[in-house]
């Protein structure tokens, strides 16, 4: 059987946007999820890590994640639904049959993550309340456990969806009288685990800069001076970790998983190496950001690396956005499919889009404002 023959067919209908505006949005809205999502990827298994065993101010560290991880799970997946619905629209073709494969597995991603989220709050509840008793850490361990599951789940969906030549094999050891019981999971993929090791890397990166900049920012009246530089330097110390971790998983996906086909079809774009070469060397510079905190007043170096931290996001979904094409105009160029602009959804998702926006800004910067109030109370 010709794997090919299992990628979806083009709708009669024609894509509802531009191909472009399908990939901005994508990209856009990937980075938007990423910035938050990394830190509740990387930053509840440091909070159940340190509630377990740590003291002083490591605890205060997990105690202080805690209360603001309700509300970044909660943007966090609403931001989601951007990149996930832009995949649907111009992915279909992949997207689908790769989850039809491991519907299974696919399916249970909202069920795992009903367990994460409960143990976010049940946590953070505990911590609010001046209570951690062992179940509160025990919810603490199940949120981060499942988040970190749920994160290689969606490294086998998205790397299966590329990974068109192991369909067939999937299907035929899967399939039960021709039909497909969605139990599989792509773990014979070189990319799967690179992938999945990366992009935890990468949240470690993140969390880091989140740590420093609450330490600078949110609840200033209650941060003491010597948890503010114990802050930075762990900051700082986890960043170089995650960095160590990106670049070696990164290096493995490009140089030791990614196909020779996939290489070359990146090569024929030269706009790819600019791309490429600023999402090597962005980390840096926020890691100099990090170091050099200290001797920056106000929280400037902070709110630089914050900002920097951002770019180097931005870089990466937009590279991840270059690696995808590339897999998959192998076997059908998405981008030429005809168009046929739906004019009425399009401007009302931009309108709800800037919206929505707008409105997880004032909820923010209420809270902030709240949680300031009642340091100074």
């Amino acid at each position: 059987m010709n794997p090919e023959s299992l990628i979806g067919p083009a709708s009669p209908l024609g894509n509802p946007a531009p191909f472009w505006f399908i990939t901005f949005f994508k990209v856009l809205g990937f980075t938007l999820h990423m910035t938050l999502m990394n830190i509740w990827f990387a930053g509840m298994l440091i909070v159940a890590i340190f509630a377990t065993i740590g003291s002083g101010h490591a605890r205060e560290l997990a105690h202080r994640l805690s209360r603001s991880m309700p509300v970044v799970v909660a943007l966090g997946i609403n931001l989601g639904i951007v990149p996930l619905l832009f995949t649907q629209v111009g992915y279909y073709q992949f997207y689908y049959p790769a989850g039809v494969l491991m519907a299974r597995a696919w399916f249970s991603v909202i069920a795992i993550l009903i367990f994460g989220y409960y143990g976010v709050y049940i946590y953070s509840l505990g911590v609010r309340r001046g209570r951690s008793t062992a179940f509160a850490v025990a919810a603490a361990w199940v949120s981060s456990l499942a988040f970190i599951f749920i994160g290689f789940l969606f490294a086998n969906n998205f790397s299966l969806m590329v990974n068109v030549e192991n369909w067939i094999r999937i299907f035929e050891s899967t399939n039960v009288a021709g039909a497909v019981p969605g139990t599989a999971l792509n773990t014979a993929d070189p990319t799967l685990i690179p992938r999945w090791l990366m992009m935890f890397g990468l949240a470690l990166t993140t969390t880091a800069v989140f740590i420093a900049l609450d330490a600078v920012f949110f609840r200033r009246n209650e941060t003491q001076e010597d948890y503010r530089r114990w802050a930075g330097r762990f900051a700082f110390l986890l960043y170089s970790i995650g960095l160590v971790m990106l670049v070696a998983m990164g290096s493995w996906y490009i140089f030791g998983a990614m196909e020779r086909a996939t290489m070359e079809q990146i090569a024929k774009h030269p706009l790819v190496y600019l791309t490429f070469g600023l999402t090597a060397v962005s980390p840096g510079f926020v890691l100099v950001a990090l170091f050099t905190q200290r001797r920056i007043p106000a929280g400037r170096g902070v709110f630089a690396a914050a900002i920097l931290q951002l770019l180097v996001l931005a870089l990466n979904a937009a590279s991840r956005q270059w690696v995808q094409n590339a897999e998959l105009f192998r076997y059908g160029d998405v981008s030429k499919l005809p168009v046929n602009i739906q004019w009425s959804p399009m401007i009302l998702f931009l309108a709800l889009f800037l919206l929505g926006l707008g409105v997880a800004a004032w909820m923010v910067a209420k809270i902030a404002a709240a949680e300031r109030k009642s340091a100074a109370a």
